[in-house]
């Protein structure tokens, strides 16, 4: 109250002023998603991804982040969609058709889930050791669906898509 009372009013210097607006954030919601992923924070990831969707777009990198937190959380028919939207949106990006992979296998669709790793194995031109495991594991299961269940090094396992390198993201 006294500060209105001086000779500067509230736009003196010693004035009393309300912060500003708040600028444009220097946080990258999707490394804060990659991060919570990791620490197996699905639902905390999934609320990064979304919000670095409503920053940056549904671009190739958010409809794979938001479709792998998606089959994290178990909820396969968002991921099938928001993986094929990545697909669709740049056929070369081996690790969504990874990630897709795995989404079919969950569902119990060996034979599609199959023709995607390899399609994954072949954008990647088999530099990826998981997407390889991946493709043997699922072709292992199609040629014999009696198959067990893999062993706890054989799980089928996500792969995301870094700045410059492919990021394990494990499925325990």
């Amino acid at each position: 109250m006294l500060a209105a009372c001086t000779t500067g009013g509230l736009n003196s210097s010693d004035g009393v002023f309300a912060p500003g607006v708040a600028g444009k954030s220097d946080i990258d919601g999707l490394s804060v998603g990659h991060r919570l992923m990791a620490a197996g924070e699905y639902e905390l990831a999934l609320r990064a991804y979304t919000r670095a969707a409503a920053q940056q777009g549904l671009n190739i990198d958010t409809l794979s982040a938001l479709g792998s937190a998606n089959l994290k959380l178990g909820r396969l028919n968002q991921a099938e969609d928001l993986l094929r939207r990545a697909v669709e949106e740049d056929p070369d990006f081996a690790s969504a058709w990874n990630n897709l992979g795995v989404v079919l296998m969950e569902r119990g669709e060996i034979a599609e889930a199959s023709e995607v790793f390899r399609r994954a194995y072949a954008t990647d031109n088999g530099n990826s050791d998981e997407i390889r495991d991946n493709l043997r594991l699922a072709l292992a299961k199609l040629d014999n669906p009696l198959y067990s269940a893999p062993q706890e090094n054989e799980e089928f396992r996500l792969v995301r898509r870094g700045s410059s390198e492919t990021v394990l993201l494990t499925t325990h």
